[in-house]
């Protein structure tokens, strides 16, 4: 006959069995939570970072770097991507944001196919015209409330 399980031991168990649960369920809750989670300070922070990228985009476009002018655009368009995906589809400020940031997305697109071997003048008006856009955005984006109002 088998001796029965010690106290200790079963505890043991237990905790074993309640860690592994826990990491599973975060395992599957946080993608999700950030997926749906999306704050309206979340949606504003990524705004201040594309305008951020948006400026030093033009302002390396101004001193002839065309590599830091296709990088930040490559990054504006991906904030702008991020924002589009979290804004809350019932905020009329989250609707007026949107044809801003497909511009920026359109601008930055340019930018890209026009790559980092032309001349810096020329991917600057793209640029410019995706911060542009992005400045906006981000006008729309501040007005963004908690709950869609």
């Amino acid at each position: 006959m088998k001796s029965p399980v010690s106290p200790e031991k079963g505890l043991n168990i237990v905790i074993t069995l309640i860690r592994m649960t826990c990491a599973l369920l975060l395992g599957l809750l946080l993608p999700v939570q950030s997926v749906i989670g999306a704050t309206v300070k979340d949606i504003q922070a990524q705004g201040t970072a594309m305008m951020k990228d948006a400026e030093d985009m033009v302002a390396h476009g101004g001193m002839g770097d065309t590599k830091a002018i296709v990088h930040h655009c490559s990054e504006v368009a991906q904030h702008a991507e991020a924002i589009l995906k979290a804004l809350p589809p019932a905020d009329s400020h989250g609707k007026e944001a949107l044809p801003h940031l497909q511009e920026a997305i359109k601008q930055c697109k340019r930018v890209a196919e026009l790559g980092d071997r032309v001349d810096p003048g020329v991917s600057l008006n793209p640029a410019i015209k995706a911060r542009a856009a992005a400045r906006e955005a981000v006008k729309h984006l501040a007005a963004l409330r908690e709950g869609g109002a």
